[in-house]
């Protein structure tokens, strides 16, 4: 079905059910789409057509049984950060300006469905009305997640992450508007001067590109251990161990969560931990790896803004068996920096602030802004800009 519709718009007067029998018959056979093995199944079919057109259905069908059928073009347009399917009419695409509604249409619900059980099969994971959704990384590096009905009530939901086909560095964050050029030596100085930090933001704000760009300013000769839930973070260092975490099988044993892989980082000579994304146990672990003599550590986080981080962060060590006051304490003692990122009012991500963390009235943490940017790309100094100076001076980092 869906290779009907990927061919519909160059191929309208190939048949339709000649074109699925064509994939019956290779299925069937277990056999590759070549452009030979199709024409030849085309004309035991009785169909003759045009090396133009074979090439074209093989392409259709090797995109049908092996990659991810309609959605094929789209995750190699460059650019392209997500793909979102949300039923068979509704396919959207992000390329860094906000989503964008496609012409990708499947033929049906069923037609949906199929696409995500076969690249959850391809993960290495179920699902199916048992276990009705999935999160994985593709064997590209795509990470996958599907949602089938009735949990997903509208349909089967998939949504596609494409990993950055390049590394960026800071000029060509500065390039993309990202990060603003006044703000390379800071950031720079940063991480030379080894201070804890964490890079936060909401759903596609840019927060894994950032951290990965950051992390090649780390000094060659230094360890890097990366924890991820799923492997993103593409750091150009060239001493770099990643660990990824791993769900539980279909048998439901086998997890490795994202704190088992924290607590062995510190069992491997880092000089740096870096938590991909912080969102859960992992929390209490890092924060302690920090406060026991690993500096420069580092990870994202998600929030709405640089405010919520201390609300967010008590949530997260409450719910990992802290006590609020403990959660505060270690986070004062650990964290020094909050790189906060935003999407302005064109849907371009940015560095929004620059925090520096420090112990409010009381036992809790406060952010105070160090840099603050505006829409337009704007630097202001805020009240923590003194603070920051300070610790890099004493680190003789001071820009």
């Amino acid at each position: 079905m869906a290779v009907r519709q990927a061919l519909a718009p160059r191929s309208g007067s190939v048949d339709p059910a000649l074109l699925e029998r064509v994939r019956g018959v290779l299925a069937a056979a277990a056999e590759p789409p070549t452009p030979a093995r199709v024409a030849a199944v085309l004309r035991a079919e009785g169909a003759v057509l045009g090396d133009a057109a074979v090439l074209e259905v093989t392409e259709a069908l090797r995109a049908d049984i092996t990659g991810a059928g309609p959605l094929e073009s789209l995750l190699r347009e460059p650019g392209v950060s997500d793909v979102l399917v949300n039923g068979p009419d509704d396919v959207f695409i992000d390329r860094g300006h906000g989503l964008e509604r496609t012409s990708v249409r499947f033929s049906d619900e069923a037609a949906v469905r199929r696409l995500a059980g076969r690249l959850a099969a391809a993960a290495g994971r179920r699902l199916d009305d048992a276990v009705p959704f999935a999160d994985a990384r593709l064997p590209d590096g795509t990470r996958f997640h599907a949602v089938l009905p009735p949990v997903a009530s509208d349909g089967t939901a998939i949504s596609l992450r494409v990993p950055p086909a390049r590394t960026f560095d800071l000029p060509a964050l500065v390039q993309a508007a990202t990060v603003p050029a006044e703000l390379v030596a800071w950031l720079t100085a940063v991480v030379h001067a080894r201070l804890a930090f964490l890079v936060t933001g909401g759903t596609g704000t840019g927060k894994t590109t950032v951290l990965s760009t950051l992390l090649g300013l780390c000094p060659p000769d230094e360890r890097l251990v990366l924890v991820e839930d799923a492997a993103e973070l593409r750091p150009d260092h060239a001493h770099t161990i990643r660990l990824e975490a791993r769900t539980t099988n279909v048998e439901g044993a086998g997890r490795v969560g994202l704190d088992d892989l924290v607590r062995q980082a510190l069992r491997m000579r880092p000089d740096r931990i870096v938590v991909g994304e912080v969102r859960g146990a992992e929390v209490v672990d890092l924060l302690a790896a920090l406060n026991t003599g690993h500096e420069g550590g580092c990870g994202t986080m998600h929030a709405n803004s640089a405010d919520d981080v201390p609300a967010r962060l008590e949530a997260l060590g409450i719910a990992a068996g802290l006590r609020r006051d403990a959660v505060h304490a270690q986070a004062a003692a650990a964290l020094d920096v909050v790189i906060h990122l935003a999407r302005d009012r064109y849907a371009v991500r940015h560095v929004a602030e620059v925090n520096v963390v420090t112990r409010a009235d009381g036992d809790t943490i406060s952010m105070h802004p160090a840099f603050v940017v505006d829409d337009t790309g704007t630097v202001t100094r805020g009240p923590g800009h003194a603070v920051l100076a300070g610790w890099l001076s004493r680190r003789g980092q001071l820009p």
